[in-house]
């Protein structure tokens, strides 16, 4: 999607609640993947830039980062009761389901095909977080910081993640903290070149 086409906007609190409601009971294993196809490729509520923006806040937030984003883009466009209208269109739905499953599986969670259901869940879940990650990679050609410091910085904290086993505080305050400052000396720099002295 071009960055030049003009976005939508929710038409209401209404409308809020039941896209991150649909949204949340599309998610399962997670929501990244269909987060960023309905917002972005379907309602073109917001850039794929604007997305991976909101959703590294949201990641480097306390609490889960569905939440802390759908906050942010309710919070946006209709103030606190936005906000509260993403939210509760995000947990009321699939609440009722898990309590309905966590019933209905309570008497068949240790039966053989129950748990190698759920293994096959993990790994499409795996599978829509990596190919969600891919497919935002595009979004970073316009990031500030440049393609290539992008990349030092996803492979860096892969390593100390997933290789290393650093708790992610650490990583977050090393690694985010050194993004920042680099992000925050290219913007001053692309400052200075489009405003002469």
């Amino acid at each position: 999607m071009s960055e030049t086409v003009p976005l939508n906007t929710p038409r209401s609190k209404t409308d809020l609640f039941l896209s991150f409601t649909v949204l949340a009971l599309q998610g399962f294993g997670g929501v990244l993947a269909v987060v960023q196809r309905e917002l972005v490729e379907k309602k073109r509520w917001m850039t794929q830039a604007q997305f991976v923006e909101d959703w590294a806040v949201a990641q480097i937030m306390p609490g889960p980062n569905v939440v802390n984003f759908c906050l942010i883009i309710g919070g946006r466009h209709f103030g606190l009761g936005g906000a509260l209208a993403s939210l509760a269109g995000l947990l009321l739905a699939p609440l009722a389901v898990v309590l309905i499953l966590a019933s209905v599986f309570g008497g068949v969670s240790d039966a053989p095909w129950a748990q190698g259901a759920l293994r096959g869940m993990g790994a499409v879940a795996a599978g829509l977080i990596a190919a969600t990650g891919i497919k935002l990679i595009g979004a970073l050609k316009l990031n500030p910081m440049g393609m290539l410091a992008c990349f030092l910085v996803m492979l860096s904290t892969f390593v100390c993640v997933s290789l290393l086993r650093w708790p992610l505080l650490w990583v977050l305050l090393g690694i985010g903290s050194l993004a920042c400052a680099w992000a925050y000396l290219q913007l001053a720099k692309l400052a200075s070149i489009e405003v002469p002295s």
